[in-house]
């Protein structure tokens, strides 16, 4: 294809001939690969980025299905002449995962375990498989592990990390990827496929005599390495961490010709991963955790090497700073409070058979360190909880250093150079006075026991003379590497961000080495062409840059206080490391969990938000197709909010979206339905029966929902036939001159459960309070937000601010049952009324029930000691957390368990509408429905949230309860004693007239929705 097409993908001159050619090559690809092929705006955008400075937006993407995929995708690519580009996770962090070229994903189907061989400890895998998928199948079954862990760990493939030659906390145990790789199965451009290992010198003669491409490539990488193996010898930093270049020491005859392992760190550059042989090692089943307190972090990098004498199997170091950008961000605040006093911190892990032998090693350290004076402050940590809460603060050390409040952004740039670990406290004194002479800030934290590096530096690369400062900085931080005898990459790789600084390391001669080697398997220069080896400049394709000047739109209705009011900063918050691509733990992101879809991770919704504003690929603007598509899936859950290292909030940004999207446009039915569910509850509230009886119908209720766009499949909460509104009018307020506390009585549980509302009233009274519920109509707006009716919801806050404005004024708290409306008043409250000192005032005293009883009643709870199952709500974890919660349940002497069951997959009206309703049973069926099944019948089931209830009496036969309800049990049991049975059938959501059969009980959200509809379209102008 034309230099345009290969340089640029589809925009420039021949714009026209380099569209078509596109398109025929799309076709060809489509006819010959059985798995995905996307050359659409959307798909190039998100393929556009890594987690590092530059930004190239790719020909196309092919997601293969199996290797002959993949083999037939680089086939059509060849015929065509355009560069491929394999890659894994995409968390590159030096650019070697974006590129000019059609970009095999193979993290999406290829992601079979082959085999397991404990005996002989090997393991063979897809290049998608990730590495906690195998590491946390082989320790559990036979205590083995495949050793480097990235802080990606849990999602980085091991195509990624062959690629990168990917490392992590636990390569002081057993070595980089290199070092842990046996064998490994590829295809070169030109289609030739080799398995590749170590091979002996008789091996290594019989395959050049066979001849072939297979026996040309071997006898010149055999000439390659008598070339130059004295000069490999005396260039190749002795050091662990040597990550810069290609591998080429280990074609020496020491080394055993290891094909495989000189291919490991090629970054696609050379051919692509299909299969590979990799290493396991012991995994020791007990862990003792070690922290050691210094007076700076130069104090704790001077004593790396007198603890590596001990054996140990991690040693991480951390600085005050980070520890501060933390404290500033209100990260791991508690978990801070753990570290022993200092300003430099090494985390030192041992491993033993047994806890007591882990623990034994640790002590036996701790004795020497005393021994030898001027010991540092300890803490030993042998619990898995307390270990994982101080691990937690150096994983999360990307997210903390990148936008730290006060300071501007942080980027990678000079992020994980490494040197001998003897001389690690030397280089970082010497880092930090070259770091001060730029003026730049930098947080210092790392694998210092492999002597490497990590930091995010404020560097300004937006402006013409902040890149030329960035480019000189890189060149005096090279030479200072370079005079310790260190690696510019000591994890990460070289990609565009080092390439062109390795004349540096290792001379032109090397050089001139590394281009014959890549040439020997890609001769055609169409693999991943641009990195490690006649590389892009570094100051190319930067993804800001002198030019960066995104549309920033005119009017928005969130402030982002974080982003300083701008909602392209906000796009661009993500920094691609990829934790959303988790499927394991967490609640981030669940449409990616069941689709392993790029496009549907909260990084790719970021890029693609970030394209938009660009307006380059993505040319549309607010009116984007691509980016509705994109935001689609995006359940509101609000899981990035609270798991993203960076804080990206989806869900803000797609309601944003969705506002401008749907300007002069009528929404879809669902939103009128759904979106609109508090006017249709107020209007049922008069004629229940009558809504009821109408959605129960049978070929009525069909009809309702197929115009409100809801599914058939699910049932429908009722409507109760008496609100909670009316039930407290009726029963009156007790405890008449006691302080009081307001009750907000939000939609759902006024108008469909009133029975945790009922319950709450009951546990607030036996804390001591006069329950206050106000009259008036309030709704905190919930499912507006969903649909971008960010006017309406604007309005409805208006009337609940004005509502119990008196209230907070006096310092009465309000207390939500709901945690959805509580994460509003807690967030989207003050984000779109930033100004309002009521609006503050409202976020400021508002609680969840518990976080009412435990911090401001310190009520003493009468106790139950059951067995409990608890589910947490989506938006309740991101923005409120659970730890009241668990406090109280602690006090109660419950026997509980909180799932890590993610979001529950109804999402408030995502799962009702059709188009979403299997995602959202995928998403049930991941963990919490199988979980509600599982649980025994005297197992009570906890979820507060009003959908996640939905969703697991749809999904199952059991019903769970609100706290407020399970409490009230407490208070009834203390009353009449322990009731037998299921705790489900004591406390009924609704109780219907009549005792309506059970398959009758199907609810009416959309009775009203055709009137509703209207009534909307009327005042759209003013409110929608």
């Amino acid at each position: 294809m034309t230099d345009t097409l290969r340089r640029a993908g589809l925009r420039l001159n021949g714009r026209q001939r380099a569209n078509l050619e596109a398109l025929r090559l799309a076709a060809e690809l489509r006819r010959e690969v059985r798995g995905e092929v996307r050359f659409d705006a959307g798909t190039r955008s998100i393929y556009a980025h890594d987690s590092s400075n530059y930004r190239q937006t790719p020909i196309g993407v092919v997601i293969p299905r199996d290797a002959e995929d993949v083999v037939a995708a680089i086939g059509v690519c060849r015929s065509y002449g355009v560069p491929v580009l394999p890659r894994g996770c995409g968390t590159s962090l030096s650019g070697e995962t974006v590129n000019v070229a059609v970009v095999l994903d193979t993290s999406q189907h290829m992601r079979e375990i082959l085999e397991v061989n404990p005996d002989e400890r090997y393991a063979r895998v897809q290049p998608g498989v990730v590495r906690d998928q195998l590491s946390l199948m082989t320790e559990e079954r036979y205590n083995l592990t495949f050793a480097p862990d990235t802080s990606t760990h849990a999602y980085a493939t091991f195509g990624g990390m062959i690629g990168n030659n990917s490392c992590g906390v636990h390569s002081v145990m057993a070595g980089r990827t290199a070092d842990n790789v046996h064998e490994l199965d590829v295809v070169l451009y030109d289609g030739t496929r080799l398995r590749v290992g170590e091979t002996g010198e008789e091996e290594l003669e019989r395959i050049i005599r066979a001849g072939g491409r297979r026996g040309e490539i071997y006898r010149r990488l055999r000439e390659l390495r008598d070339r130059y193996a004295g000069l490999i010898r005396e260039r190749y930093p002795d050091i662990p961490r040597r990550v810069s270049g290609y591998n080429l020491d280990e074609l020496l005859p020491e080394k055993g010709f290891n094909v495989a392992r000189a291919l490991v760190g090629t970054e696609g550059t050379c051919a692509t991963v299909l299969e590979a042989k990799v290493r396991l090692v012991h995994s020791p089943p007990a862990r003792s955790l070690l922290v050691l307190g210094y007076p700076s972090v130069y104090e704790a990098a001077d004593h790396v090497s007198e603890i590596l004498e001990h054996g140990p199997v991690g040693l991480e170091g951390i600085d005050d700073t980070l520890i501060e950008d933390m404290r500033l961000q209100g990260m791991h605040l508690e978990d801070m409070e753990l570290l022993p006093e200092g300003g430099g911190w090494l985390l030192v892990e041992f491993g033993g058979e047994s806890q007591e032998e882990s623990r034994a090693r640790a002590q036996e350290l701790m004795e020497a360190l005393r021994s030898a004076g001027d010991a540092p402050s300890m803490e030993l940590f042998d619990t898995p909880d307390k270990a994982q809460e101080i691990w937690g603060i150096r994983e999360d050390g990307l997210g903390a250093t990148a936008y730290v409040p006060g300071q501007g952004d942080h980027w990678e740039g000079w992020e994980d150079a490494a040197v001998p670990p003897e001389r690690l406290g030397e280089y970082l004194r010497d880092f930090r006075d070259l770091l001060d002479r730029y003026g730049y800030h930098t947080s210092l934290y790392g694998h210092f026991g492999d002597g490497c590096v990590h930091c995010r530096i404020d560097f300004d690369l937006k402006t013409a003379e902040g890149i030329a400062r960035w480019r000189s900085f890189l060149d005096e931080a090279a030479d200072l590497v370079v005079s310790y005898g260190g690696s510019l990459s000591g994890e990460h790789g070289d990609g565009q961000s080092r390439a062109e600084l390795l004349p540096k390391m290792y001379g032109e001669e090397l050089l001139a080495a590394f281009r014959e080697f890549k040439a020997i398997w890609d001769p055609d220069w169409k693999m991943n062409p641009g990195k490690v080896v006649e590389p892009y400049r570094i100051t190319e394709n930067l993804r800001f840059g002198k030019d960066y000047s995104p549309r920033e739109p005119e009017r928005l209705y969130f402030a982002y206080p974080e982003d300083h009011g701008s909602f392209s900063h906000a796009t661009m918050r993500c920094v691609g490391a990829g934790k959303c691509r988790d499927i394991d733990s967490g609640t981030m992101c669940p449409s990616y969990m069941v689709t392993l879809e790029e496009e549907h991770s909260t990084r790719g919704r970021a890029r693609v938000l970030h394209e938009m504003l660009r307006g380059e690929t993505i040319t549309e603007g607010f009116r984007s197709r691509e980016v509705f598509d994109a935001l689609d899936l995006c359940l509101s859950c609000k899981g990035c909010k609270g798991d993203c290292p960076v804080d990206v909030d989806m869900a803000t940004y797609k309601a944003e979206f969705l506002k401008k999207y749907y300007r002069g446009r009528l929404r879809p039915p669902e939103a009128y339905s759904m979106g609109l569910i508090m006017l249709h509850a107020r209007l049922a509230q008069h004629l229940p029966r009558l809504a009821n009886a109408a959605t129960r119908a049978p070929l009525l209720k069909d009809a309702i929902k197929r115009l409100g766009g809801l599914t058939p499949e699910r049932e429908m909460p009722p409507f109760a036939t008496e609100t909670f509104k009316a039930w407290f009018r009726r029963r009156g307020p007790e405890n008449a001159g006691s302080p009081p506390v307001v009750l907000f009585p939000d939609t759902f549980n006024n108008f469909l459960h009133p029975e945790p509302m009922k319950a709450t009233v009951e546990v607030l009274e036996d804390a001591g309070y006069r329950v206050i519920v106000p009259e008036q109509p309030l709704c905190c707006g919930r499912p507006l937000y969903d649909y971008g009716m960010l006017d309406a919801a604007r309005f409805a806050l208006r009337r609940l601010i004005g509502g119990l404005a008196p209230y907070v004024r006096e310092g009465i708290r309000v207390v939500g049952v709901e945690p959805s409306c509580v994460a509003a008043f807690r967030d989207e409250l003050p984000n779109l009324f930033p100004h309002d000192e009521d609006a503050r005032r409202l976020a400021a005293h508002t609680r969840t029930l518990a976080e009412f009883l435990v911090q401001d009643a310190d009520y003493d709870p009468p106790e139950l000691h059951r067995r409990a199952l608890v589910h947490g709500h989506c938006h309740q974890e991101a923005v409120m957390g659970l730890s009241a919660e668990q406090q109280l349940y602690e006090r109660m002497g419950l026997d509980f368990e909180v799932l890590d069951s993610g979001c529950c997959g109804l999402a408030g009206s995502f799962g009702f509408e059709r188009e979403h309703y299997d995602l959202s049973m995928r998403i049930g069926e991941r963990r919490l429905l199988p979980a509600a099944r599982g649980a025994g019948a005297e197992t009570l089931l906890l979820a507060d949230g009003f959908s996640c209830k939905t969703q697991i009496e749809h999904g199952t036969d059991r019903r769970a309860l609100h706290t407020a309800q399970v409490i009230k049990m407490a208070l009834d049991h203390g009353r009449s004693g322990p009731p037998g049975g299921q705790p489900e059938r004591h406390y009924p959501d609704v109780v219907l007239d009549g005792g309506l059969p059970s398959a009758l009980r199907e609810a009416a959200v959309v009775g009203g929705a055709v009137a509703g509809g209207a009534l909307l379209w009327a005042l759209k102008r003013r409110f929608l």
